[in-house]
């Protein structure tokens, strides 16, 4: 959007927003599809229209200054409101159509299935494209335009991110070899998946979504993908915490799953990036409250 707003523009604003997200030129750069140097001649634009530093830079760390925190507090929600206009009034014109791309993490079950089925018959102008997303990166193709909207395990506390509907709370289970000592266990309490060496989510997972689904105090192996977690588990390498729907899709001789008492149920949640809510993402989050 290169449009004037009030003496600004919107190209400025927009590289103010992702960098106060990233607090890196490089990382804003590659996000925005440009140069470190257009990164720092936009933000040094912005503020000389302002007329006051909305950053602070050394060779090691940026910083939003006061007024940037001041800044970003009112311009996040206008730009994300300005951006949903633009959509909605688009949406209005064409109806809701083209693709809608859908990330998901651990198993598309049922209820995604049906929320899919109810927004294609709702939609049938809508195609809709189903991609997996790595265990170790819940957000990473959100943020990258990859998808338009994801289902993911919860906890989600990224503030460039809406969390939409939830669903799917279930009883967790404890995957573990059946050569493991807790194997032949009925079941087992939160203090005892504490002191089990449990495997992990590699970064860029956030460290407190890596802890959630790892509660453990002895951290096992980090893997990348779901499928590289059942394999050391099978393997005896360590046990895996999983929600019922997932223990289920992944029932084999090989792995034993103990259900656990004590824990908080394992909860999934759409999210999408606050800058990319548009008509077809709230059309699908309608489909997952009214079927799931």
């Amino acid at each position: 959007m290169a449009a004037d707003v009030g003496g600004l523009e919107a190209r400025e604003l927009e590289c103010f927003l992702v960098l106060s997200e990233e607090l890196h030129f490089g990382r804003t750069g590659e996000r925005l599809l440009v140069s470190q140097s257009r990164v720092s001649q936009l933000v040094r634009a912005l503020e000389r229209r302002v007329g006051a530093r909305l950053f602070t830079r050394s060779s090691r760390r940026v910083a939003l200054t006061p007024l940037g925190e001041r800044f970003l507090t009112r311009l996040r929600p206008a730009y994300a409101e300005l951006r949903a206009a633009v959509e909605d009034a688009r949406s209005a014109a064409r109806g809701v159509e083209g693709t809608l791309r859908l990330g998901f993490q651990g198993t598309a079950d049922d209820r995604l299935m049906a929320a899919i089925a109810a927004f294609r018959q709702a939609h049938p102008g809508c195609e809709t494209e189903i991609v997996e997303l790595p265990f170790s990166d819940p957000f990473g193709a959100v943020r990258a335009g990859a998808v338009d909207a994801a289902i993911v395990l919860l906890p989600v506390a990224e503030p460039d991110l809406v969390l939409g509907p939830r669903f799917a709370e279930q009883r967790q289970n404890v995957a573990v070899s059946p050569r493991h000592p807790l194997a032949s266990r009925t079941s087992l309490t939160a203090a005892e998946v504490a002191a089990t060496p449990l495997i992990m989510a590699t970064p860029p997972a956030p460290a407190y979504w890596r802890r959630a689904q790892a509660p453990s105090d002895l951290p096992g192996p980090s893997v990348r993908t779901l499928q590289e977690g059942l394999t050391l588990v099978a393997a005896d390498r360590g046990a895996m915490l999983l929600c019922g729907p997932t223990s289920e899709y992944h029932a084999r001789r090989d792995i034993v799953h103990v259900p656990v008492n004590g824990l908080p149920d394992s909860t999934l949640g759409l999210i999408w990036h606050r800058d990319g809510e548009t008509e077809r993402v709230r059309a699908f989050a309608r489909a997952v409250t009214e079927t799931v």
